[in-house]
């Protein structure tokens, strides 16, 4: 099973297209709010943006204003809360719930969770379709991807990958779906549609997260146990290059800068933040962050990077321009991965 700890994912789909702001709030930095209870919490309208963070360790979602960075809201969910997605019009944001074999519907406005989707065993994280009417997520513990119509709940597919598949991801042209396996240190390229595999390629050791340049033509992988990243030529679907990253170096949640020329990833028991030069294929600096730091999400404008720190119950904001963390949000118990919504 992967370390309990901080997405997202895809964030790493949420990565790539964040966006930068926040609603309105009143709670200074770091305070932890009650949870909001319907009838009784007063609901800001989201108007800026707003980070929504999973808490693996307590079963919650914690909703940060980005513009304070003030936590406002607490959102029961299910079993294990790891992996988002956010829908296209930033109403709902996708949880996976991997005791619950569901994925969780989250109303952004309200800040409850509305809904559950059966999605197979054991998803660890979830991926949605450019047109939003499909669910994907990784079955860490049965080794498959499973794609889920939302409108239905029906199973569209349901196929075997490599083991302990933890990152999943729908590229840019919405055609395939890339799955990043753990203990097969491999990573399957899927058919959006069908499930039918369409490559199978390795990478370093004990991949976790995934994220594609906004172009289309690069994926970056990294590996936490290989202490490297892997460069993957995207149309193609062939690796270009593992890059080694350092042996103390644990690659976790990634994100990719909009001109695609720099990858942002966490570093797991490293307890930092990478900056890596795809063009010269290195790593060019780190910045200390909280421990266990795990799903990341990038502003908008390419200037904060925000990391869900496991281990220290905190959100850090990194300012990637100036390289120093500008603040620690206190969140959750064991938060695994973050999001943006809004703005």
């Amino acid at each position: 099973m992967a370390p309990a700890a901080a997405m997202v994912l895809l964030l790493v789909l949420a990565a790539c297209t964040a966006e930068r702001s926040g609603n309105s709030g009143s709670a200074p930095a770091g305070d932890s709010s009650p949870p909001a209870t319907a009838g009784t919490a007063v609901i800001a309208p989201v108007e800026h943006g707003t980070l929504f963070v999973s808490n693996e360790g307590d079963n919650t979602l914690s909703v940060v204003d980005a513009a304070t960075d003030s936590v406002i809201g607490t959102v029961p969910v299910g079993n294990r809360p790891r992996g988002m997605a956010v829908s296209l019009d930033g109403k709902t944001v996708y949880v996976a719930l991997g005791r619950d074999n569901a994925v969780g519907v989250v109303d952004v406005a309200s800040r409850t969770m509305t809904d559950k989707i059966p999605c197979g065993t054991d998803p660890e994280q979830v991926a949605l379709s450019l047109d939003g009417k499909t669910l994907y997520v990784s079955n860490e513990e049965i080794a498959m991807a499973t794609a889920v119509d939302v409108a239905t709940k029906k199973t569209i597919f349901s196929v075997p990958v490599g083991k302990e598949p933890e990152g999943v991801l729908v590229t840019p042209d919405g055609q395939k779906v890339y799955v990043t396996n753990e203990s097969s240190s491999s990573v399957t390229v899927l058919n959006a549609k069908t499930g039918k595999q369409r490559a199978q390629f390795p990478v370093g050791a004990r991949p976790r997260f995934v994220v594609f340049s906004r172009d289309g033509s690069k994926a970056v992988v990294t590996s936490e146990q290989g202490g490297s990243v892997t460069i993957v030529d995207l149309p193609k679907d062939v690796p270009l290059k593992t890059v080694p990253v350092g042996d103390s170096t644990k690659p976790t949640g990634v994100a990719i800068s909009h001109d695609g020329l720099t990858a942002y990833f966490a570093n797991g028991r490293a307890n930092r933040v990478s900056i890596f030069s795809i063009a010269a294929m290195m790593v060019t600096d780190t910045i200390p962050v909280g421990q266990r730091p795990w799903g990341v999400a990038l502003t908008s404008d390419g200037n904060i990077l925000y990391t869900a720190d496991g281990r220290s119950n905190q959100v850090s904001e990194v300012d990637v321009i100036h390289k120093h963390v500008v603040r620690t949000i206190k969140v959750g118990e064991r938060p695994y991965g973050v999001v943006i919504v809004g703005g």
